[in-house]
């Protein structure tokens, strides 16, 4: 920190205690030399007297605010000086004390600053993390169905409109939401992802909207909402099938009036967030059955983005091998290739696991691999032992080829069960004899959720 005051004593000795308290602190008798320090050490912390004998402790003040933002300055007075102390805060000083003032005060209002900075930092890397850059170079195709969802995306999201993103488990689909926020002019605000299907209905809606204190059992404090937190920016909610009709009623809401209340709470909290939903389930089937609300299903599908699945454009399946080899490389610092029979083996799969199938099968191979060149031999068991045709035998192998392992037939059998079902978990845990919290917890392990 910088202390600057004119009185050679006052400054010795608070600079002094200050010192034994554990600051690091730099004196300055004079405004100018108090402005050169500042802009070498850029300090935390400014104890700034108002009456300088080069310049006004104001002047100083608004040099520093242009010159060193991030630091905060507390104003030492005189008695006879309050006004310009309160003057002080309009021009963006943190506080003020009065001289002379105990020690124990001054650090209180020290810490105080200290803590509003520790709140700032952690609320920059918040954002940073909710707001994801632009991921177009993540985006490899030159097929027709490829480059039409990209020119979509390019309409889409200038728009404020809500988008319902479709298609399979691994296709991209949250990519797609990402680039879309990316492109659009909420790109330096929050991008909050909701797993829909990941939480209980309470805790669901607790997430989404927040809740009051003794709102139920365990809620001793009140929490902000992801809505709140999105506030400026998109929120993405991911299998947007999952949730149940309660939630559907509370989302309907905000989406029509852009307006919600705290779980267990009465005021009305106004937020600006854009919304876009993902599913691989059939909403329109659903709404028939009666499982998912007609008019909230209209309100999310304003526009409809479908992400073609991996085995509707083969095309793409070389380019995409090709970028992730080329950035596993990078990654792992190696140069290898891929041999032209694993490429013809890749070709030939099916990849109901789609684009994410893909990236796991080469990482997995590369890391395999020994050599300068990935082989047959190293691609995962599921892959070793696919047929021409790219699907598996009635046991997920081939009485040729090697034995998989029990993960690798298990996941193969729920990627099965979900196929026969059409992605509806609830049926699949039936099919399989398991719960769907059981279920759930089986497609995170195996890296099968979107």
């Amino acid at each position: 920190m910088v202390v600057v005051d004119d009185d050679a004593a006052f400054r010795r000795v608070l600079a002094g205690e200050l010192e034994r308290a554990g600051f690091d602190v730099a004196p300055a008798s004079c405004g100018e030399e108090a402005l050169r320090k500042i802009r070498d050490i850029e300090p935390q912390l400014v104890l700034l007297d108002l009456r300088l004998p080069d310049m006004s402790g104001l002047d100083v003040l608004k040099e520093i605010r242009e010159k060193s933002p991030a630091s905060d300055v507390i104003v030492l007075t005189g008695h006879g000086s309050i006004d310009t102390a309160i003057e002080s805060i309009r021009m963006g000083a943190f506080d003020y004390v009065a001289k002379p003032c105990p020690l124990d005060e001054l650090e209180v209002r020290m810490q105080r600053a200290l803590e509003r900075q520790s709140l700032r930092r952690r609320a920059t890397l918040l954002e940073r993390g909710l707001t994801p850059p632009d991921v177009s170079q993540s985006f490899v195709g030159a097929s027709p169905d490829f480059r039409r969802l990209l020119d979509l995306v390019d309409r889409v999201a200038p728009s404020e409109s809500t988008v319902l993103i479709t298609g399979e488990t691994g296709a991209g689909k949250e990519m797609v939401a990402k680039l879309i926020h990316a492109r659009s002019a909420r790109r330096h605000r929050p991008f909050v992802v909701v797993e829909c299907a990941a939480l209980q209905e309470n805790l669901l809606q607790s997430e989404l909207f927040g809740h009051e204190r003794g709102a139920f059992t365990g809620a001793d404090r009140a929490k902000s909402g992801l809505f709140e937190v999105a506030h400026g920016g998109t929120m993405f909610l991911d299998e947007i099938g999952e949730i149940s009709q309660a939630t559907q009623v509370k989302l309907l809401r905000v989406l029509d009036a852009s307006t919600f209340r705290h779980v267990g709470g009465t005021s009305e909290i106004r937020v600006d967030v854009r919304v876009i939903a993902a599913t691989n389930r059939d909403l329109p089937a659903m709404v028939a059955q009666g499982l998912f609300r007609q008019d909230l299903y209209y309100r999310l599908s304003t526009i409809t983005l479908a992400v073609p699945p991996l085995r509707e454009r083969r095309s793409d399946i070389d380019v995409l091998i090709e970028h992730f080899a080329a950035a596993l490389n990078g990654r792992f610092g190696v140069h290898k290739r891929i041999a032209p029979e694993t490429l013809a083996r890749l070709r030939r799969h099916d990849w109901p696991g789609n684009v994410r199938e893909l990236l796991h099968a080469i990482e997995a191979a590369m890391i395999v691999c020994g050599g300068d060149e990935v082989l047959p031999e190293h691609l995962p068991a599921a892959l070793r032992n696919s047929t021409a045709d790219g699907h598996h035998g009635p046991a997920g192998a081939r009485d040729d080829g090697p034995l998989p392992t029990l993960q690798e037939m298990e996941r193969a059998h729920i990627e099965r069960a979900l196929r026969t079902t059409g992605g509806h978990r609830g049926h699949a845990a039936k099919l399989l004899g398991i719960s769907e919290r059981n279920l759930y917890r089986k497609l995170r392990e195996y890296e099968l959720l979107e």
